[in-house]
């Protein structure tokens, strides 16, 4: 079953993931990223990432969704295709530390199990560490013309190479953080493109990282640093198993 589910992923998102998302400006209005949850809170946004039929995985920094919307291509304009569902339970991360961002994941168990079809679909979470100098795909939103308390209106995305570990951890030194991947690199010019936070990193296929902050846009190059899943593999197990 899981296999099946990203091959059906790629499938559906599979043509773009070679391109970055400037190079598809005219994009079907019922196209989405299947596994791609939009949770519409306040005073921000976040996007969650569908591991499971019941479970959504983001960033415990996140608050707490007010409405969570499956199948969303542009969360500005209603979909017909879109699914609409409420939460029963969270689950944030025992260690998580709100200072430093440490341990920053957190589970929301959907009110029901989510109906799997070419707009909505799951993607594996990583169970080991990510491959060196692999290629990870890194999709969000944004706004045309930020405002507060808008729902963004595009749906973007960027192609970037994980930095290896060393290099990570000499650029992690003045944050204290661990269980981190780095992506992109430093910018002497850092965009003030608004992005929607907790971006998933999809690389070869599985999640293997949730954004918990970042150095400007990183659908536009800039540094991100992700919370690592696959260390945290087991305790996102034993919770879908024991919730």
């Amino acid at each position: 079953m899981k296999g099946f589910l990203i091959v059906a992923l790629l499938s559906a998102a599979g043509a773009f993931l070679g391109k970055d998302s400037k190079d598809n400006q005219e994009l079907s209005p019922n196209f989405t990223i299947p596994y791609m949850v939009y949770l519409q809170s306040s005073p921000e946004p976040c996007v969650g990432s569908l591991i499971h039929l019941q479970w959504v995985l983001t960033a415990a920094h996140c608050p707490l969704p007010v409405e969570i919307r499956l199948g969303v291509s542009q969360p500005s304009i209603t979909n017909m295709k879109q699914q609409i569902q409420n939460y029963s339970s969270v689950v944030t991360y025992p260690d998580f530390d709100a200072k430093s961002l440490n341990n920053d994941l957190m589970m929301i168990k959907l009110s029901k199990p989510a109906s799997l079809n070419s707009y909505v679909g799951t993607i594996a979470i990583a169970l080991e560490p990510i491959p060196f100098n692999e290629s990870c795909f890194i999709p969000t939103w944004t706004w045309n013309k930020y405002k507060n308390l808008s729902n963004p209106d595009i749906l973007t995305w960027i192609n970037q190479y994980s930095l290896p570990f060393r290099d990570c951890q000499d650029r992690l030194k003045e944050e204290q953080a661990g269980n981190i991947i780095c992506v992109g690199q430093p910018l002497r010019i850092l965009s003030k493109n608004k992005e929607v936070s907790a971006a998933p990193a999809i690389c070869n296929g599985r999640l293997h990282g949730i954004l918990s902050w970042a150095k400007g846009s990183v659908t536009l190059g800039s540094e991100g640093f992700f919370t690592d899943v696959h260390h945290y593999a087991r305790w996102i197990l034993k919770i879908m198993d024991t919730h």
